[in-house]
Protein backbone atom coordinates (compact mmCIF):
# COMPACT_ATOMS: atom_id res chain seq x y z
CA UNK A 1 0.00 0.00 0.00
CA UNK A 2 1.26 3.51 -0.95
CA UNK A 3 0.05 6.91 0.36
CA UNK A 4 -0.54 9.56 -1.73
CA UNK A 5 -2.24 13.34 -1.70
CA UNK A 6 -6.10 14.03 -1.70
CA UNK A 7 -7.39 15.81 -4.59
CA UNK A 8 -7.82 19.18 -2.98
CA UNK A 9 -3.98 19.24 -2.36
CA UNK A 10 -5.01 19.46 1.36
CA UNK A 11 -1.82 18.08 2.34
CA UNK A 12 -3.38 15.15 3.61
CA UNK A 13 -2.19 12.00 2.96
CA UNK A 14 -4.52 9.02 2.51
CA UNK A 15 -3.98 5.45 1.55
CA UNK A 16 -4.19 3.91 -2.05
CA UNK A 17 -5.59 0.83 -2.62
CA UNK A 18 -3.68 0.09 -5.99
CA UNK A 19 -0.84 -1.52 -5.35
CA UNK A 20 2.63 0.25 -5.83
CA UNK A 21 3.10 -1.61 -8.67
CA UNK A 22 0.14 -1.18 -10.66
CA UNK A 23 -0.15 -0.37 -14.40
CA UNK A 24 -3.23 0.67 -16.31
CA UNK A 25 -1.73 0.03 -19.83
CA UNK A 26 -0.70 -3.33 -18.69
CA UNK A 27 -4.79 -4.39 -17.69
CA UNK A 28 -5.96 -2.39 -21.33
CA UNK A 29 -4.44 -5.00 -23.44
CA UNK A 30 -5.68 -8.27 -21.13
CA UNK A 31 -9.30 -5.93 -21.09
CA UNK A 32 -8.74 -6.51 -25.04
CA UNK A 33 -7.24 -10.01 -25.57
CA UNK A 34 -10.68 -11.24 -23.62
CA UNK A 35 -13.11 -9.08 -25.55
CA UNK A 36 -11.36 -10.79 -28.73
CA UNK A 37 -11.14 -14.10 -27.59
CA UNK A 38 -14.92 -13.55 -26.79
CA UNK A 39 -15.96 -12.02 -30.17
CA UNK A 40 -14.11 -14.95 -31.35
CA UNK A 41 -16.44 -17.91 -29.54
CA UNK A 42 -19.57 -15.77 -30.70
CA UNK A 43 -18.48 -15.35 -34.19
CA UNK A 44 -17.50 -19.28 -34.43
CA UNK A 45 -20.27 -20.65 -32.45
CA UNK A 46 -22.53 -20.85 -35.81
CA UNK A 47 -20.53 -22.64 -37.77
CA UNK A 48 -19.66 -25.18 -35.13
CA UNK A 49 -23.15 -25.45 -34.73
CA UNK A 50 -23.81 -26.30 -38.06
CA UNK A 51 -20.57 -28.36 -38.41
CA UNK A 52 -21.85 -30.61 -35.44
CA UNK A 53 -25.79 -30.53 -36.88
CA UNK A 54 -24.46 -31.74 -40.51
CA UNK A 55 -21.68 -33.66 -40.01
CA UNK A 56 -20.80 -35.45 -35.97
CA UNK A 57 -24.23 -36.03 -35.42
CA UNK A 58 -25.13 -38.06 -39.37
CA UNK A 59 -22.09 -39.90 -38.03
CA UNK A 60 -23.58 -41.03 -34.60
CA UNK A 61 -27.14 -41.44 -36.54
CA UNK A 62 -24.96 -43.87 -39.02
CA UNK A 63 -23.58 -45.77 -36.08
CA UNK A 64 -27.00 -46.55 -34.80
CA UNK A 65 -28.37 -47.33 -37.61
CA UNK A 66 -26.13 -50.20 -38.25
CA UNK A 67 -27.49 -52.03 -35.04
CA UNK A 68 -30.40 -52.29 -37.41
CA UNK A 69 -31.62 -54.96 -40.28
CA UNK A 70 -33.78 -51.83 -42.28
CA UNK A 71 -34.57 -51.95 -46.13
CA UNK A 72 -34.96 -48.46 -46.54
CA UNK A 73 -38.68 -48.42 -45.70
CA UNK A 74 -41.13 -50.15 -43.13
CA UNK A 75 -40.21 -50.50 -39.85
CA UNK A 76 -36.28 -51.43 -38.34
CA UNK A 77 -35.61 -54.61 -36.98
CA UNK A 78 -33.12 -54.58 -34.37
CA UNK A 79 -30.10 -56.87 -34.73
CA UNK A 80 -27.53 -55.70 -31.93
CA UNK A 81 -23.96 -56.26 -33.55
CA UNK A 82 -24.59 -58.56 -36.38
CA UNK A 83 -24.30 -55.91 -39.32
CA UNK A 84 -20.69 -55.36 -37.25
CA UNK A 85 -19.75 -58.65 -37.28
CA UNK A 86 -20.49 -59.50 -40.60
CA UNK A 87 -18.92 -56.05 -41.84
CA UNK A 88 -15.27 -57.88 -40.11
CA UNK A 89 -16.06 -61.42 -41.46
CA UNK A 90 -17.41 -60.48 -45.37
CA UNK A 91 -13.69 -61.09 -47.04
CA UNK A 92 -15.34 -58.49 -49.78
CA UNK A 93 -14.90 -55.70 -47.01
CA UNK A 94 -11.37 -56.67 -46.56
CA UNK A 95 -10.92 -56.68 -50.50
CA UNK A 96 -11.87 -53.31 -50.85
CA UNK A 97 -9.93 -52.40 -47.72
CA UNK A 98 -6.82 -54.05 -49.33
CA UNK A 99 -7.87 -52.24 -52.31
CA UNK A 100 -8.40 -48.66 -50.43
CA UNK A 101 -5.06 -49.13 -49.27
CA UNK A 102 -3.15 -49.32 -52.33
CA UNK A 103 -4.80 -46.47 -53.30
CA UNK A 104 -3.34 -44.61 -50.04
CA UNK A 105 -0.23 -45.48 -51.08
CA UNK A 106 -0.53 -44.27 -54.71
CA UNK A 107 -1.77 -41.03 -53.02
CA UNK A 108 1.11 -40.62 -49.90
CA UNK A 109 3.86 -41.69 -52.01
CA UNK A 110 2.71 -40.83 -55.79
CA UNK A 111 0.91 -37.53 -55.84
CA UNK A 112 3.10 -35.73 -52.46
CA UNK A 113 6.67 -36.58 -54.24
CA UNK A 114 5.80 -35.27 -57.46
CA UNK A 115 3.75 -32.19 -56.36
CA UNK A 116 6.77 -31.27 -54.12
CA UNK A 117 8.84 -31.40 -56.68
CA UNK A 118 6.85 -29.83 -59.40
CA UNK A 119 6.43 -26.81 -56.58
CA UNK A 120 10.16 -26.47 -56.13
CA UNK A 121 10.94 -26.02 -60.29
CA UNK A 122 7.56 -23.87 -60.20
CA UNK A 123 8.23 -21.99 -57.16
CA UNK A 124 9.22 -18.54 -59.43
CA UNK A 125 6.48 -16.59 -61.18
CA UNK A 126 7.33 -16.78 -64.72
CA UNK A 127 4.40 -16.63 -67.47
CA UNK A 128 5.55 -19.76 -68.65
CA UNK A 129 5.54 -21.76 -64.89
CA UNK A 130 2.31 -20.18 -64.27
CA UNK A 131 1.64 -22.04 -67.31
CA UNK A 132 2.57 -25.20 -66.38
CA UNK A 133 0.86 -24.35 -62.60
CA UNK A 134 -2.63 -23.76 -64.06
CA UNK A 135 -2.36 -26.95 -66.56
CA UNK A 136 -1.16 -29.24 -63.50
CA UNK A 137 -4.62 -28.14 -61.67
CA UNK A 138 -6.65 -28.27 -64.39
CA UNK A 139 -8.07 -31.75 -63.82
CA UNK A 140 -9.16 -30.33 -60.80
CA UNK A 141 -11.53 -28.67 -63.05
CA UNK A 142 -12.96 -31.02 -64.31
CA UNK A 143 -15.83 -33.09 -62.76
CA UNK A 144 -14.33 -36.79 -61.84
CA UNK A 145 -17.17 -38.56 -64.21
CA UNK A 146 -15.29 -36.31 -67.07
CA UNK A 147 -11.44 -37.77 -65.75
CA UNK A 148 -13.28 -41.34 -65.55
CA UNK A 149 -14.51 -41.35 -69.11
CA UNK A 150 -11.16 -39.77 -70.51
CA UNK A 151 -9.01 -41.89 -68.63
CA UNK A 152 -11.58 -45.15 -69.67
CA UNK A 153 -10.59 -43.96 -73.46
CA UNK A 154 -6.78 -44.28 -73.01
CA UNK A 155 -6.99 -47.10 -71.40
CA UNK A 156 -9.39 -49.32 -74.24
CA UNK A 157 -8.11 -52.50 -74.99
CA UNK A 158 -9.19 -51.58 -78.85
CA UNK A 159 -9.12 -48.03 -79.60
CA UNK A 160 -6.91 -46.57 -76.45
CA UNK A 161 -4.29 -44.03 -76.95
CA UNK A 162 -1.86 -46.41 -74.69
CA UNK A 163 -2.46 -49.23 -76.34
CA UNK A 164 -2.28 -47.46 -79.67
CA UNK A 165 1.46 -46.35 -78.57
CA UNK A 166 2.45 -49.39 -77.17
CA UNK A 167 1.70 -50.66 -80.62
CA UNK A 168 3.56 -48.41 -82.72
CA UNK A 169 7.00 -48.28 -80.51
CA UNK A 170 7.11 -52.21 -81.34
CA UNK A 171 6.06 -52.46 -77.67
CA UNK A 172 3.17 -54.73 -78.17
CA UNK A 173 4.01 -57.56 -75.74
CA UNK A 174 3.05 -54.42 -73.31
CA UNK A 175 -0.31 -54.34 -74.69
CA UNK A 176 -2.89 -55.32 -71.50
CA UNK A 177 -6.32 -55.34 -70.69
CA UNK A 178 -5.93 -52.55 -68.43
CA UNK A 179 -9.19 -52.61 -66.74
CA UNK A 180 -10.11 -56.11 -67.28
CA UNK A 181 -7.31 -57.84 -66.18
CA UNK A 182 -7.87 -58.18 -62.17
CA UNK A 183 -4.40 -58.64 -61.42
CA UNK A 184 -3.29 -55.42 -63.14
CA UNK A 185 -6.55 -53.13 -63.20
CA UNK A 186 -6.46 -51.29 -59.67
CA UNK A 187 -3.05 -50.36 -60.38
CA UNK A 188 -3.67 -49.14 -63.34
CA UNK A 189 -6.61 -46.62 -61.79
CA UNK A 190 -3.59 -45.43 -59.46
CA UNK A 191 -2.43 -43.31 -62.31
CA UNK A 192 -5.40 -41.18 -63.01
CA UNK A 193 -6.40 -40.98 -58.90
CA UNK A 194 -2.14 -39.68 -58.80
CA UNK A 195 -2.71 -37.43 -61.77
CA UNK A 196 -5.81 -35.76 -60.76
CA UNK A 197 -5.28 -34.40 -57.56
CA UNK A 198 -1.14 -33.14 -58.12
CA UNK A 199 -2.63 -29.71 -58.47
CA UNK A 200 -3.85 -28.95 -55.12
CA UNK A 201 -0.86 -30.49 -53.39
CA UNK A 202 1.41 -28.44 -56.01
CA UNK A 203 -0.22 -24.91 -55.15
CA UNK A 204 0.09 -26.10 -51.05
CA UNK A 205 4.04 -26.38 -51.62
CA UNK A 206 4.45 -23.49 -53.69
CA UNK A 207 2.71 -21.07 -50.93
CA UNK A 208 5.12 -23.06 -48.17
CA UNK A 209 8.66 -22.40 -50.04
CA UNK A 210 7.40 -18.72 -51.03
CA UNK A 211 7.02 -17.84 -47.41
CA UNK A 212 10.21 -19.42 -46.71
CA UNK A 213 12.66 -16.03 -46.57
CA UNK A 214 15.39 -15.42 -49.39
CA UNK A 215 17.80 -14.71 -47.04
CA UNK A 216 17.88 -17.93 -46.24
CA UNK A 217 18.73 -19.54 -49.55
CA UNK A 218 21.51 -16.57 -49.34
CA UNK A 219 23.16 -18.11 -46.75
CA UNK A 220 22.67 -21.91 -47.74
CA UNK A 221 24.64 -20.82 -50.60
CA UNK A 222 27.20 -18.88 -49.16
CA UNK A 223 27.90 -21.87 -46.69
CA UNK A 224 28.32 -23.46 -50.08
CA UNK A 225 25.10 -25.95 -49.36
CA UNK A 226 24.55 -28.03 -52.44
CA UNK A 227 20.58 -28.10 -53.88
CA UNK A 228 20.02 -31.57 -52.04
CA UNK A 229 21.61 -31.00 -48.87
CA UNK A 230 19.64 -27.44 -49.09
CA UNK A 231 16.14 -29.40 -49.65
CA UNK A 232 16.80 -31.66 -47.12
CA UNK A 233 18.19 -30.06 -44.08
CA UNK A 234 16.88 -26.45 -45.08
CA UNK A 235 13.38 -26.31 -46.72
CA UNK A 236 11.68 -29.67 -46.11
CA UNK A 237 11.93 -28.87 -42.05
CA UNK A 238 10.53 -25.68 -42.46
CA UNK A 239 7.62 -27.04 -44.77
CA UNK A 240 7.11 -30.13 -42.47
CA UNK A 241 3.69 -29.05 -40.93
CA UNK A 242 2.57 -28.31 -44.92
CA UNK A 243 3.57 -31.76 -45.81
CA UNK A 244 2.12 -33.62 -42.62
CA UNK A 245 -1.54 -31.78 -43.73
CA UNK A 246 -0.99 -33.28 -47.13
CA UNK A 247 -0.43 -36.48 -46.38
CA UNK A 248 -3.69 -36.46 -43.84
CA UNK A 249 -5.80 -35.02 -46.79
CA UNK A 250 -4.32 -37.82 -49.20
CA UNK A 251 -5.14 -40.59 -46.76
CA UNK A 252 -8.63 -39.21 -46.55
CA UNK A 253 -9.38 -38.14 -50.15
CA UNK A 254 -8.31 -41.79 -50.84
CA UNK A 255 -10.46 -43.70 -48.45
CA UNK A 256 -13.14 -41.79 -49.76
CA UNK A 257 -12.35 -42.20 -53.23
CA UNK A 258 -15.44 -43.48 -55.33
CA UNK A 259 -16.63 -41.26 -58.63
CA UNK A 260 -13.62 -41.83 -60.77
CA UNK A 261 -13.37 -45.42 -59.88
CA UNK A 262 -17.01 -46.59 -60.15
CA UNK A 263 -17.06 -44.82 -63.47
CA UNK A 264 -14.48 -46.58 -64.97
CA UNK A 265 -15.32 -49.79 -63.58
CA UNK A 266 -17.44 -49.76 -61.13
CA UNK A 267 -15.70 -52.06 -58.58
CA UNK A 268 -15.03 -54.45 -61.55
CA UNK A 269 -13.73 -56.88 -62.70
CA UNK A 270 -14.60 -59.85 -59.66
CA UNK A 271 -14.73 -56.78 -57.01
CA UNK A 272 -10.61 -56.71 -58.00
CA UNK A 273 -10.92 -52.60 -58.13
CA UNK A 274 -14.19 -52.46 -55.24
CA UNK A 275 -12.94 -49.76 -52.72
CA UNK A 276 -14.88 -49.21 -49.19
CA UNK A 277 -17.13 -45.84 -50.20
CA UNK A 278 -18.07 -48.49 -53.64
CA UNK A 279 -19.05 -51.32 -51.30
CA UNK A 280 -20.48 -49.50 -48.92
CA UNK A 281 -22.55 -47.87 -51.94
CA UNK A 282 -24.06 -51.12 -53.22
CA UNK A 283 -24.65 -52.78 -50.56
CA UNK A 284 -26.90 -49.35 -49.01
CA UNK A 285 -28.30 -48.52 -52.47
CA UNK A 286 -28.43 -51.51 -54.74
CA UNK A 287 -29.02 -53.96 -52.54
CA UNK A 288 -31.06 -51.91 -50.31
CA UNK A 289 -29.65 -52.73 -47.17
CA UNK A 290 -29.31 -49.81 -45.56
CA UNK A 291 -28.45 -50.94 -41.90
CA UNK A 292 -25.59 -53.19 -43.26
CA UNK A 293 -24.08 -49.87 -45.16
CA UNK A 294 -24.21 -48.03 -42.22
CA UNK A 295 -22.26 -50.49 -40.18
CA UNK A 296 -19.95 -50.37 -43.34
CA UNK A 297 -19.41 -46.43 -43.11
CA UNK A 298 -18.72 -46.43 -39.61
CA UNK A 299 -15.87 -49.11 -40.26
CA UNK A 300 -14.72 -46.60 -42.90
CA UNK A 301 -15.21 -43.49 -40.38
CA UNK A 302 -13.24 -45.45 -37.87
CA UNK A 303 -10.21 -46.99 -40.05
CA UNK A 304 -9.80 -43.17 -41.60
CA UNK A 305 -9.34 -42.11 -37.70
CA UNK A 306 -6.86 -44.87 -37.31
CA UNK A 307 -4.29 -44.49 -40.60
CA UNK A 308 -4.79 -40.69 -39.66
CA UNK A 309 -3.54 -40.70 -36.15
CA UNK A 310 -0.87 -43.66 -37.32
CA UNK A 311 0.53 -41.26 -39.83
CA UNK A 312 0.25 -38.51 -37.54
CA UNK A 313 2.29 -41.01 -35.16
CA UNK A 314 5.01 -41.79 -37.58
CA UNK A 315 5.63 -37.92 -38.81
CA UNK A 316 5.67 -36.40 -35.48
CA UNK A 317 9.09 -35.63 -35.95
CA UNK A 318 9.46 -31.78 -35.36
CA UNK A 319 12.24 -30.46 -36.96
CA UNK A 320 12.08 -27.25 -35.16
Amino acid sequence: MRLRRTPKGTGLLRPSILPATFKFKEVLPMTAAVRARGFITVALFPAVLLFAFFVIVPVFWSAYYGFFDWKGIGAAKYIGFDNYAEVLQDQIFWLAFKNNMIVVAASVFGQVPIALLLALVLTKSTLFQRFVRASVFMPMVLSSVVIGIIWGYIYHPQIGILNFVLERTGLEHWKMQWLSDPKISMYSLTVPIIWNYIGPYMLMFIAALQNISPEIDDAARIDGVGPARKLISVKLPMIWDTVKVAVVLCISGSLKAFDLIYVMTGGGPAHSTELLASYMYNNTFNVFRFGYGSAVSTAIIVLSLVLIAGSQFLMKRDYR
